[in-house]
């Protein structure tokens, strides 16, 4: 049965907060956003769908708890008008026109007499209707039925049962606190009782705490060494990592992804300086942030000048009194952190770079493409593709670098650290004796890593980044691996994007049509799939170009009609649209572009061929043709306003001219014509998909 909520009214109704909580084992910090938005989200949707009025929405977090207090909560519903759809009409009445069975059990079930029923027309046909005058229940009572199905499906990520109990979420379920006003909404999941009680920090709090209203939620917590806003807490650990900072006299690295993981690893932050010898400071410094960072989650210092010093600072979840305590665990984990990586790059420097390779042989890149040594052999020959295209001078050393690309994947340090990869890369190369643009070159490659990230400033680094990228979204298109709705293993769609943030930010006379030629002709793709393998890879492409061209403020219509034409490079694409853009605000264009439409409607579904200038029986046909060459030669020379010539001769063909002649050498010849003044036309693009 479909319901409908065909209105509402709006009762004088008292408002009260609303305070709902779930307390758990502590989560992990990378999921406590998306399920406190999710948490959010269905809280709302419930209200809005059980037309309970609200006021602001407050949401707070910890690793223990997702909270959501809302303001203004009426404590009653609002009266609805409900229409309920039934069975069809033609299984709820007989030929005589009596109720079925059909008809009375949907009667009874919704509590209205069967003559009540009223038939109305719906887009599958005649139904059954009843309309009922819902009045408006308390809200407590609402939300204590609609809570326990709301929190049981959670659509989470990395959800899981715990224990004996049915209830999927992140960590087990350990509390729920709901209240609304000075009263608990009572319900049960899984054994657990929803109440008025929280709890606050799990070593430094007596224990339970009780809520007797909303308005006591943040200051008993903070009471209880709990600071529940994020926000507050986020803002918390900042300020007193620069205060420390200062009074130490030095500069702590700036991360905000760090900063944005530890407020959610912590709910009573006190900040604690440490150190580490000195016979460490030696490691390369990204390794050392790296350790520090990614392992213990430690904001790393420098100096003034931006030298790496043996020193650290870490967010703990403890009082100040604790901190000798906390520096001196701390630092005996990160000097056990930093042997290892000690112990990993002088094992990885026995060898020099080079003789790495041999041992990308043993290493699967993925099972249907062969080897770390086939990728890199693939990078080669695609950097050397693009080399000749360029005319590059060192091409000799572009390939050194392409064959010396993946090699640090398998070392020591790059298997324990992989956000290093590149980046040891170009450290083994240095102090292999390689050339300092090689080594510079395997660090770029891998750039831009991220949305936003640098593009790579050396040309031999923007080549091989451009070979290593067309590479991954060639092999896996070639494989069917590709990306669908909001799943992308493989980061096809942020590598695709640098490759067009990379072409446009250069001169190269590249396209990416070029990239992907080449990329399947060394692919795994049968000779047969080529074709419609490239035609995905083009359409997947152009996806992001708009999107591209799209942020930079360029209007869709023109976007569209620029990137029909195919074979541009990002500079003539774009060259392409503020060109026809240019166009768009003369006053005439109306005119041309009208003349354009007839010229592409006539010609959509027919295919083109060779005009013969020698049969012209009419005078407009001549006209056109000569005024088609005239305005073609100067397109050419990128004279676009010439295009406007062509108006008139085009509207004196159609309006003089019978295309489909009886003649078929006369009609197809016309039609070539046609062709030929819509290729002037799309030197600039598709005009059809221009908004008029």
């Amino acid at each position: 049965m479909a319901q409908i909520n065909k209105g509402s009214l709006s009762p004088v109704s008292r408002r009260s907060p609303l305070l709902l909580e779930i307390g758990s084992e502590e989560i992990p910090a990378r999921f406590v956003v998306r399920g406190l938005a999710i948490f959010k989200e269905n809280v709302l949707h419930l209200l809005n769908s059980e037309s309970i009025a609200y006021g602001k929405i407050s949401e707070y977090a910890t690793p223990r708890r997702l909270t959501v207090h809302i303001e203004d909560v009426s404590e009653i519903q609002n009266d609805r008008t409900i229409e309920t759809l039934g069975p069809p009409k033609k299984v709820s009445f007989d030929e005589n026109g009596m109720p079925t069975k059909a008809a009375i059990g949907f009667a009874r079930s919704i509590g209205i007499d069967v003559k009540d029923l009223k038939v109305v027309q719906t887009d599958r046909g005649e139904y059954v209707s009843a309309t009922v005058e819902q009045k408006g229940k308390a809200s407590k009572d609402v939300l204590s039925n609609g809570l326990p199905s709301l929190i049981s499906s959670l659509q989470l990520p990395k959800t899981m049962r715990w224990g004996s109990g049915s209830l999927r979420f992140f960590r087990p379920i350990r509390w729920i606190l709901a209240l609304i006003g000075h009263e608990t909404i009572e319900f049960e999941i899984d054994g657990i009782k929803s109440g008025s009680i929280t709890y606050g920090h799990r070593f430094l709090s007596a224990g339970a705490v009780r809520i007797s209203d909303p308005s006591e939620y943040l200051p008993a917590l903070r009471q209880n060494h709990v600071i529940a806003d994020s926000v507050e807490r986020k803002n918390i650990i900042s300020g007193e990592i620069q205060k420390l900072g200062s009074a130490l006299g030095i500069h702590v690295h700036e991360d905000n992804e760090l900063l944005d993981t530890v407020m959610f690893l912590v709910e009573y932050p006190t900040i604690v300086s440490g150190s580490f010898e000195n016979k460490y400071i030696d490691l390369p410094k990204e390794l050392l942030i790296t350790v520090m960072r990614t392992h213990q989650k430690y904001f790393s210092t420098e100096s003034a000048q931006g030298t790496i010093l043996p020193s650290f600072i870490v967010v703990s979840n403890t009082k100040s009194e604790n901190s000798d305590t906390v520096r001196r665990g701390a630092e005996r984990v990160l000097r056990a952190r930093l042997e290892d990586a000690r112990f990993y790059f002088a094992e990885d420097q026995k060898i020099p770079l080079h003789d790495y390779t041999e041992k990308l042989k043993s290493v699967t890149f993925q099972e249907k493409l062969g080897t770390l040594h086939d990728k890199a052999n693939r990078i080669s020959s695609i950097c050397s593709f693009i080399a000749d295209r360029l005319n590059f001078p060192a091409k000799e050393k572009l390939l050194r670098a392409a064959t010396l690309a993946k090699a640090d994947l398998v070392t020591g340090i790059v298997r324990e650290f992989p956000e290093l990869q590149g980046y040891m890369g170009m450290i083994y190369a240095l102090n292999s004796g390689e050339d300092k643009e090689i080594a510079h070159a395997i660090y770029e490659h891998y750039q831009p890593r991220f949305a936003g990230d640098k593009l790579p400033d050396g040309e031999m680094g923007t080549i091989l980044s451009l070979a290593d990228k067309i590479d991954n979204i060639v092999s896996f298109y070639s494989l069917g691996l590709i990306p669908s709705g909001s799943e992308d293993p493989f980061a096809l769609r942020r590598q695709a994007t640098g490759i067009i943030n990379i072409l446009q930010n250069s001169a190269y006379p590249l396209t990416v049509n070029m990239l992907i030629d080449r990329a399947l002709e060394i692919s795994q793709a049968s000779h047969s799939e080529k074709p419609a393998v490239a035609e995905k890879i083009v359409q997947f492409f152009n996806q992001r170009i708009e999107g591209v061209l799209l942020s930079q403020g360029y209007s869709y219509d023109l976007v569209d009609a620029a990137i029909a034409v195919e074979g541009l490079s990002m500079n003539d694409l774009k060259s392409r649209i503020e060109a026809l853009d240019a166009l768009k605000r003369d006053p005439a264009f109306p005119g041309l572009l009208m003349a354009a439409k007839r010229v592409c409607n006539i010609i959509s579904r027919m295919q083109p061929s060779s005009v013969n200038k020698d049969i012209f029986t009419e005078d407009a046909e001549k006209k056109l043709y000569l005024a088609g060459e005239n305005v073609r030669t100067q397109v050419q020379r990128k004279d676009y306003r010439a295009i406007f010539e062509l108006e008139k001769p085009i509207n004196t063909f159609f309006d003089s001219v019978l295309v489909m002649d009886k003649d078929d050498e006369v009609k197809n010849n016309r039609i070539a014509l046609l062709f030929s003044v819509k290729e002037i036309f799309d030197c600039l693009g598709d005009f059809s998909r221009i908004a008029e």
